[in-house]
């Protein structure tokens, strides 16, 4: 599951259709995948083009995010080696689209392609690899040729990323988010010290109780617990105190009946 710490929730949002986007609606000859622990971490398989020395080769790369995106750009590395002027040795992009031509308006989509056509198109001027920018330069052959020799021993086709697995990903990351969001409302909403209803979790006091007959031996039953709020305790309360002024009422009357009558029998003996 993602946890995202690294980005603020607006760019997660932001980044979380880009990707759903990606993933269904790739761009030529790059595939998206992600990491699901970090979403500030996005990969890409992009296929080597046709008629470059490049080709039939799949080329794994990884844009960092910092918190501060798309405000600055992010920073892109080649994790499979390749011989190339604009990328260093430690698979360090320099490429004016991530450096002093960055717009925050730029997506991922845009990005990714700009790196797949610096492999049809190098620069050489701006060279991180020194040696292939001079070589280009001087001997294209020779650049061509050694260029197609990291292709063949390390650009070899990747495991590909999981199908579906930036949908699941996403969709994960926004239930995440919707529980977090009702999570931070409902503290919002009890505040700290704030009276909380007490609940009740007693025996109602007018519940019956019964007795089990089982194996000629008595047994008695037992009696669940009766869920009732404050309101309904006081109900009870109530309830029982007006049942016990009713038979104190009724015993005090036929005490008086009592006396009435020893009085009549008494005058008939007169």
């Amino acid at each position: 599951m993602a946890t995202n710490e690294n980005l603020p929730p607006n760019v997660i949002k932001q980044l979380a259709k880009e990707l759903k986007n990606l993933d269904e609606s790739p761009p030529e000859g790059i595939k998206v995948g992600v990491n699901d622990d970090d979403f500030s971490i996005i990969y890409a398989d992009i296929e080597g083009p046709a008629g470059t020395p490049y080709e039939n080769g799949v080329f794994r790369m990884k844009l960092l995010l910092s918190r501060d995106f798309p405000h600055s750009p992010p920073k892109g590395y080649f994790l499979t080696k390749i011989f190339h002027p604009n990328i260093a040795m430690n698979g360090e992009i320099c490429v004016n689209t991530l450096k002093k031509d960055w717009n925050p308006s730029l997506g991922l989509r845009h990005i990714l392609i700009v790196v797949r056509c610096l492999l049809i198109e190098p620069f050489p001027e701006s060279a991180l690899n020194e040696q292939a920018g001079k070589m280009l330069l001087e001997n294209y052959e020779e650049y061509a040729k050694h260029a197609r020799l990291y292709t063949g021993i390390h650009a070899k086709p990747k495991p590909k990323f999981k199908t579906g697995a930036i949908s699941e990903s996403t969709t994960a990351l926004n239930v995440d988010q919707t529980n977090s969001s009702a999570l931070n409302a409902d503290q919002k909403i009890t505040a700290p010290g704030a009276a909380l209803p007490v609940i009740s979790v007693s025996p109602s006091p007018l519940a019956p109780i019964t007795v089990m007959r089982g194996n000629g031996q008595d047994q008695p039953a037992v009696v669940a617990p009766v869920e009732t709020g404050v309101g309904g305790c006081a109900a009870s309360a109530a309830a029982t105190t007006t049942t016990l002024r009713k038979e104190g009422g009724l015993a005090k009357a036929q005490a008086d009946k009592k006396k009435i009558d020893a009085r009549k029998k008494s005058l008939k003996r007169l």
